[in-house]
């Protein structure tokens, strides 16, 4: 910097010229984030730094060698200090693991229902909220937990529907939501009293004793606080949800089987996981319109999460059969593909971590 500035004193001296100047090279930032891979009981740190995609560290987790235990959901906490995971198949109950990012050392753990998978930290209460996903046996209401990630204590648990996916708080961490998959409904939970506040059909036509067609598997608060969309895998549509009246204000396409979604921090764009198709799309919020389109690294897209910045988003697919696990980012300027890399395993949670200034392999 100093070097800089004394070119440009020099230039303006007539001492040095104009094309002598010392130009310092521009700052890059090195954004780095965790994927979880279902199937080899692995969690991955990767970093980009708008150009390169690199592993940083894989982390082998769970407690028990020879099963496969489904490291699924992944979170972390608001000081960047923690990461928090849900390991799916336990015996019968799932666990949530707490580990320090410093060092991705292990330093708790707390049994939560079955198949935890999604989660996220309330800004209002410090507390975590993991849904219960509970697939096996009869498609019963299932729970949401509610946790004290500094204790790693279970301080409460309250019932939805069958299949809760998608755990989100509100932007102001005062409401948590998640869709029950196989009854088709959005559920609202206060943060604070943890008790239903209300649930709304998605569904286009309620099912009656049957799974709901319409089988949403995500929801993503606006950060603008009022609207609320939700993935609905089966019916390829987006929904947006009004929180103030409780009611559903649009519908809009997007084919290939809806997933996950996360929203740019200034809330224009949607990017939605589309399972079925292998691809990832990236929507306009305002129009509902569909700006891009692309193919994931590997087929079965997964989860998504965008930088803090807006500037782009990392995307996981799971991969069929033996096939590694993929991630990929996409430049949402551009609104293309800058980078790919392999990792695990069925690649399927993902959470970002921190940014730097700085590039690859800088701490």
């Amino acid at each position: 910097m100093r070097s800089l500035l004394l070119a440009s004193a020099l230039v303006a001296s007539g001492l040095l010229g104009a094309q002598e100047a010392e130009v310092a090279p521009a700052a890059r930032t090195l954004h780095r984030f965790y994927v979880a891979c279902e199937s080899s009981d692995e969690v991955y740190r990767l970093a980009f730094d708008g150009e390169a995609l690199v592993v940083e560290r894989a982390i082998a987790v769970g407690y028990q060698p020879t099963e496969v235990e489904g490291p699924h959901g992944l979170t972390v906490d608001p000081a960047g200090e923690h990461w928090y995971l849900s390991i799916a198949h336990g015996k019968p109950f799932g666990l949530l693991y707490k580990y320090r990012t410093s060092d991705d050392e292990l330093l708790g753990e707390c049994e939560l229902g079955m198949f935890p998978a999604t989660m996220q930290i309330s800004a209002a209460t410090g507390l975590l909220y993991c849904v219960n996903f509970n697939l096996h046996g009869r498609m019963l209401p299932s729970t949401v937990s509610i946790v004290d990630p500094e204790a790693m204590v279970e301080v409460g648990r309250t019932s939805t529907g069958p299949m809760p996916h998608g755990s989100r708080l509100s932007p102001d961490g005062r409401f948590h939501y998640s869709c029950a998959m196989m009854s088709g409904h959005l559920f609202e939970i206060d943060a604070v009293t943890f008790d239903v506040t209300r649930n709304l059909q998605l569904d286009v036509e309620p099912p009656e004793g049957h799974a709901s067609a319409a089988k949403p598997t995500w929801v993503q608060p606006h950060p603008g606080g009022e609207l609320v969309h939700c993935a609905l895998n089966g019916k390829d549509q987006i929904t947006e949800v009004g929180r103030t009246e409780w009611k559903i204000t649009r519908r809009f396409d997007c084919a290939g089987a809806p997933y996950n979604l996360d929203v740019t921090p200034d809330g224009a764009r949607l990017v939605v996981t589309c399972k079925k198709a292998g691809e990832i799309a990236v929507l306009d919020v305002a129009t509902g319109a569909e700006r891009a389109r692309m193919p994931s690294l590997r087929k079965v897209t997964h989860g998504v999460v965008v930088s803090p910045d807006g500037r782009y988003a990392f995307v996981t697919s799971e991969g069929i059969g033996a096939e590694p696990g993929g991630v990929d980012v996409i430049d949402l300027q551009s609104l293309k593909k800058v980078a790919s890399a392999e990792v695990g395993l069925q690649a399927g949670g993902i959470a970002y971590w921190r940014s730097d200034a700085g590039g690859a392999g800088d701490r």
